[in-house]
């Protein structure tokens, strides 16, 4: 008799299906940045309109093609820290820039105007080494130490600004067109001007494109790291056209190794090192982003437009990175340093340090898809005494729930939960449960019912509550966004409210990117609107961290401020710091080596 032949695994089986995904290929605003650079567009700052308030140095930007003017603000902050920020001079309506991220407002020095030529201007703030060079024709900024430039933004000349538009149905009824908007059918679709189509999906821009983009040029630096979250080397590598690093929070099941794709957190931070310094580029944009590197060696010429202070740097090696969002403004923190230690405090004053965590967090969790019921809860506590195996934290997933609806217990599977609680409590171990931000939608469950009469859901491109599918099947989904729906989500973690739980219940957040099935590359099209009437295109990668900062606060009132918080988030963005313990949790890889099993569903925080 033969022996049955072992069927091999391999976790290419469980790999991610690309296709659900965009390439760069296949990113509009990418394309049209990448074919618009090509023609060497040309901005020139106006320094005769400089104007000098309490917190930031103002000047005009103009593009030489088109005359549109752009309004920059530079900022000198406490602590060795440059801010530059380029909006539209008089926009359409007011464009996108992130909320809540930064812990306060900043604490500005005043920067002082020293000697430069008539085509520049010079900016210091009277205490540090660094001087801030602007250069009129073509616009470019140059932060100066001790004579050698350490970093000029826009010497490449790839500043982009896209301004927002009247909409077609509005302009039709103009008696004159923009002609700076070519809105053929063929222009149309392949720079998705108005319309950008993937797969089935098709994404309706009411005000037209509206991306950004600038360069930076770091020199002597080859070093960087940052802009998680990616499954690559923690040295960022140098990337070639269509292999960008993609910030795009996103529900990949299976994703690849050694890969720029992005998956479920984003952080628009990158930190460059070197021998003697070290400089982090913080860039506030929580749309769609896409970051490009390359590092020359010393001594090539690349054609790099060089001012007067750059122009001897050329025997130095030079890193680019080029930042490119889709909306909102360019808001970009240059920490200066100078050391590693000085970046992560310049970083914290600004969007926060890390929560300090529950003690018990810091022992082993036990966690997986899915314990049935409060007896195999039960046998599997039992069973690490048995072994003398230490653990402090059991964790439920959805199926704990009844249906799947957040809050609620299976009244079969779990009909006393406080005694399983207790259970665990009487040898000092803790529960964490998950809550999800998709909210199932059934007229006869409280939490949707009240959530739907408040107005607290996402609202479709059309002004109804946005519908999608996630594991409870066709669901809504908060809007944490408004601060009213996060006061209230936070409420829900009172004892009197959430039935069952006890103080040794603490929260996982899952499915936070948003993930929403059947979606554009699984996820909420960018068209939906929250609260303020901003689309969901401007503030995609912020989505989670909304809810992150609503179960923190829910879970500290529910202590009266006496207990620290215990939140894991999968979904981030910078300032997640604040209000999770443990930042991410991995979901499943794949690693591309056969044979060495498959990839598995298992929910073990990281």
């Amino acid at each position: 008799m033969e022996l049955p032949v072992k069927e091999e695994i391999s976790v290419e089986d469980e790999a991610v299906d690309e296709s659900i995904f965009k390439d760069c290929s296949k990113i509009a605003f990418y394309r049209r940045q990448k074919q618009q650079l090509s023609k060497k567009s040309t901005y020139q700052a106006l320094l005769d309109s400089v104007t000098t308030g309490k917190d930031s140095t103002r000047f005009r930007i103009i593009n030489e093609a088109t005359k549109v003017p752009l309004l920059a603000e530079v900022f000198g902050i406490e602590g060795n820290i440059f801010r530059l920020k380029i909006n539209e001079e008089t926009p359409l309506k007011p464009r996108y820039e992130v909320p809540d991220v930064l812990t306060s407002k900043p604490n500005t020095v005043r920067l002082i105007s020293c000697s430069g030529d008539a085509g520049s201007l010079v900016l210091a703030d009277g205490k540090g080494d660094l001087k801030c060079h602007i250069t009129a024709n073509p616009f470019q900024v140059d932060l100066v130490s001790e004579e050698e430039v350490v970093i000029s933004i826009n010497s490449l000349g790839q500043l982009y600004f896209e301004h927002l538009q009247i909409p077609l149905t509005q302009r039709a009824t103009r008696e004159k067109e923009d002609v700076s908007v070519n809105t053929s059918q063929e222009n149309q679709e392949d720079l998705g001007l108005w319309e950008e189509k993937f797969r089935k999906f098709v994404d309706v821009k009411v005000n037209g494109p509206a991306s950004i983009g600038l360069d930076f040029s770091l020199y002597g630096f080859e070093h960087l790291y940052g802009i998680p979250q990616h499954a690559e080397s923690h040295q960022l590598k140098n990337t070639g056209d269509g292999d960008a690093y993609r910030l795009y929070n996103l529900d990949v099941y299976g994703y690849k190794i050694h890969n720029k794709m992005g998956i479920y957190g984003s952080v628009p931070y990158l930190l460059a090192h070197k021998l003697g310094r070290t400089f982090g580029i913080f860039w506030l944009n929580s749309s769609e982003t896409l970051v490009e590197i390359n590092t020359e060696p010393a001594g090539k010429d690349t054609g790099t437009q060089m001012g007067p202070v750059a122009a001897k740097q050329k025997a130095r090696s030079r890193t680019d990175v080029r930042w490119m969002s889709e909306s909102g403004i360019i808001d970009v923190f240059l920490l200066t340093g100078p050391t590693p230690s000085d970046i992560f405090k310049q970083y914290s004053s600004l969007t926060g340090t890390q929560a300090m965590p529950p003690l018990f967090s810091l022992g082993y969790h036990q966690c997986r898809w899915n314990y049935e019921d409060e007896q195999d809860v039960k046998a599997v506590d039992a069973g690490f005494d048995k072994h003398d195996i230490p653990y402090d934290v059991m964790w439920l997933d959805i199926e704990h729930t009844e249906g799947k609806r957040y809050f609620t217990w299976d009244k079969k599977r779990f009909p006393n939960p406080k005694r399983m609680q207790a259970l665990l409590q009487n040898k000092k171990r803790k529960l964490v449960v998950i809550s999800d931000p998709h909210i199932k939608i059934d007229p006869d469950y409280s939490v949707y019912t009240k959530a739907e009469e408040q107005g607290f859901f996402v609202k479709n491109h059309e002004g109804g509550d946005f519908e999608g599918v996630c594991w409870p099947g066709l669901s809504s989904y908060l809007d944490f966004t408004n601060p009213k729906v996060r006061e209230w989500y936070s409420g829900l973690f009172a004892f009197s409210v959430y039935q069952g739980s006890t103080d040794i219940l603490y929260i996982w957040n899952d499915m936070n990117e948003p993930s929403v099935f059947r979606g554009p590359e699984q996820t909420m099209p960018k068209n939906a609107i929250h609260h303020g009437n901003w689309e969901h295109r401007e503030l995609h990668n912020i989505y989670g961290f909304y809810q992150q900062k609503a179960t923190a606060e829910g879970l500290i009132q529910r202590s009266q401020g006496k207990e620290r918080p215990f939140v894991l988030t999968r979904s981030f963005f910078a300032g997640s710091q604040n209000y999770v313990n443990v930042p991410i949790w991995s979901l499943s890889t794949s690693t591309g080596l056969p044979n060495h099993g498959a990839s598995s569903r298992e929910n073990s925080p990281t």
